[in-house]
């Protein structure tokens, strides 16, 4: 079997991945309890675009997808946290873990 042809399925296989699982992330986008689940599954879907960019740079053997893949990877980094940031500023922030960090033993006891 030449290797083109295991390149080729490859490739194809890791299509078909990749549709599934954005399809899935899309579900939990539009169904997701919270601001969070959805933050998450757009930031999952941002992933599969930049793996897709790599199969495609892959399959037709032009690099310069892959520069695609880094800059949307960057952009969706960038925008990950300041979606995170702002769904702490409009909940607030969480008070069982202010609680952890007091009870941590930096505090001298009596």
């Amino acid at each position: 079997m030449e290797s083109g042809v295991i390149l080729a399925w490859a490739v194809d296989i890791g299509f078909f991945c990749l549709v599934a699982a954005f399809v899935l992330s899309f579900i939990r986008l539009l169904l997701g309890p919270s601001a969070a689940d959805r933050v998450v599954a757009l930031d999952l879907m941002t992933i599969l675009a930049v793996g897709f960019c790599a199969l495609v740079a892959i399959s037709s053997d032009r690099p310069a997808f892959l520069d695609v893949g880094v800059a949307l990877a960057l952009v969706a980094f960038l925008a990950t946290v300041v979606l995170a940031r702002y769904i702490e500023r409009r909940v607030g922030p969480d008070p069982s873990a202010a609680e952890s960090s007091s009870s941590s033993g930096d505090e001298a006891k009596p």
